[in-house]
């Protein structure tokens, strides 16, 4: 599939890296202490941070690995935009900016520490700093795939000259200059990625030809949910709702600091809790760019010619190259450098999302925590960019990981599941229940993170898992992944809740601001609608609700 790119098409990629190092120089002497480094100093104004919040999760693994996901399970894949995002960013936006701004945290585990204590925060911080650098070293092994795919570079150089770049803009300009990136690749994934669903389109027959050539059962969100065996996914409805719609989505959105990061930055409340829900939008459009490529490749099979995915090295086919397959068949020269470039910029904001989130972790809530507390600001500055480059270089570790994977997205549903699922089950407890103590918070995320590792230990999906015992044989990747996250979620519930009714509880005066029913309600005095995060977070509530009606 290696390509014979253009002088025009490398002219495009280049422009492309010089482009993002120099939004880096030019943000760099902005940059003076260690709050600048690490959260922008709350400055970002709100159409940025609503298209970073889109952007820090449109990464290469979401760019690639959906459209895997739409190749491998068809339409069943919109579920993780209009059912597993949308309505957790609007929860978020409503109900948990308030606390995570108005408690002043500078982090989502520092919050922890203000609700619980130290040692919930340490823990939530060193297992989101494990799975930020699993996620940045996904998206670095998607990226260096691609280059060695498609362009024919060598898969090491590949992996050492992408994070060498996203070093430089990190390290120079910090999280700004990872926000404002964030925003350009945004806009260069959508019109590097949406002529290809046009070209593909035209050449599957418009939708018709689709509904002609593809297997119906890849054609329905909601038809076949009855059990395992009658979709694609292998996914049953309750584990569909309850382990992606509830517990992955609501876990990631509105728990995961790498996007929670992007709201927090903002300028005032009003616009820390309308960034998600206006990022909202973009996500329940995005399955037309993200997902959509996956189901022409399917049409196209049966039309054309050369249309085949290649096999992975265990002899399994790799969906992963649906989007470099696709490029490399509908792209001319110069559109394909534009394409390429999307490819690239998606890994550079997932990338540097999560080492901008991982940096920030680090240095104020382990670092300062438990190394020095009472240090400069200056010295924080040094910290926060030390530690930029040692989660670049473990990025680059965890990137050979990758390589065991058939669908990237199907390994991603698993970290989540064992970090993120038992955090929201605290989150839900610690912000709506103000009789959740430290002890419980603490005692009820160990278990739950441990239920979830001995769940994998016990289960087998696409023979991965059952390094304990095979129990029990899931029809694939993402039903082992989402079945993980409800029970993670559920055991660290239930024992929160169990052993917060015999252990202490901090008194109410410590707790106003950080819990729901001691803080005083957010009144939204804004005349438009669209300026009230209620009513706006309503409109996209009925807009995705119809889309799940529409395609049923």
């Amino acid at each position: 599939m290696n390509l014979n790119l253009q002088t025009i098409d490398y002219a495009i990629i280049a422009l492309y890296f010089v482009f993002v190092v120099g939004i880096g120089l030019l943000l760099k002497r902005r940059i003076k202490t260690g709050n600048d480094f690490l959260m922008s100093n709350r400055s970002i104004p709100l159409w940025i941070t609503s298209l970073a919040f889109i952007s820090a999760n449109l990464g290469a693994q979401e760019v690639l690995g959906m459209a895997a996901s739409g190749a491998k399970y068809g339409l069943y894949t919109t579920h993780f935009y209009w059912l597993g995002a949308a309505f957790a960013m609007i929860f978020l936006g409503i109900f948990m900016m308030p606390f995570y701004y108005g408690s002043k945290a500078r982090s989502v585990p520092e919050y922890l520490k203000l609700r619980f204590d130290e040692k919930t925060r340490t823990f939530n911080a060193l297992t989101f700093a494990v799975m930020t650098i699993f996620s940045s070293g996904i998206s670095l092994y998607a990226l260096a795939l691609l280059m060695q795919t498609i362009l024919g570079w060598d898969f090491n150089l590949s992996i050492w000259l992408a994070a060498g770049i996203v070093l430089a803009y990190t390290y120079l300009g910090g999280l700004t200059s990872a926000v404002y990136n964030e925003v350009l690749q945004f806009f260069l994934i959508v019109l590097g990625i949406a002529p290809l669903v046009y070209i593909g389109m035209q050449q599957a027959g418009g939708w018709e030809g689709i509904v002609r050539n593809v297997d119906d059962a890849k054609l329905h969100l909601w038809k076949g949910m009855s059990s395992p065996t009658t979709n694609p996914m292998g996914v049953d409805a309750f584990s569909m709702v309850f382990g992606l719609g509830f517990v992955l989505a609501f876990g990631y959105w509105c728990t995961d600091f790498l996007v929670v990061q992007r709201a927090m930055i903002s300028r005032n409340l009003n616009e820390a809790r309308r960034t998600p829900i206006i990022a909202a939008v973009p996500k329940i459009l995005m399955p037309a760019i993200v997902i959509l490529p996956g189901i022409i490749l399917l049409a196209l099979q049966k039309t054309g010619v050369g249309f085949d995915l290649p096999r992975n090295a265990n002899g399994d086919t790799d969906y992963n190259m649906t989007l470099p397959l696709l490029l490399s068949k509908l792209y001319p020269s110069g559109i394909l450098g534009v394409g390429i470039t999307a490819l690239i910029a998606s890994f550079m904001s997932g990338m540097a999302g999560n080492v901008t989130a991982f940096n920030t972790v680090w240095t104020f809530d382990i670092y300062q925590s438990h190394i020095k507390k009472n240090a400069s600001e200056a010295h924080y500055l040094k910290v926060g960019k030390a530690t930029t480059v040692v989660g670049i270089l473990l990025s680059i570790l965890t990137a050979y990981v990758a390589r065991n994977f058939n669908s990237i997205m199907d390994l991603l549903q698993l970290v989540f599941s064992f970090v993120n699922a038992p955090l929201f089950a605290t989150f839900f407890l610690g912000m709506f229940w103000k009789r959740t103590t430290s002890n419980g918070a603490f005692w009820g995320l160990i278990a739950g993170s441990t239920s979830a590792a001995i769940t994998h230990g016990l289960t087998v999906a696409e023979g991965k898992g059952g390094w304990i015992a095979n129990l029990h044989d899931y029809y694939s990747g993402t039903a082992q992944a989402f079945n993980i996250a409800w029970i993670a979620f559920t055991v660290c519930l239930v024992v929160t809740a169990a052993i917060s009714m015999v252990t202490k509880r901090k008194p109410d005066e410590e707790l106003r601001g950080l819990v729901y029913s001691l803080t005083p309600r957010q009144t939204d005095k804004e005349k438009v609608w669209y300026k009230n995060p209620l009513w706006l977070g309503v409109a996209v509530l009925i807009v995705t609700l119809v889309l799940n009606v529409i395609f049923y």
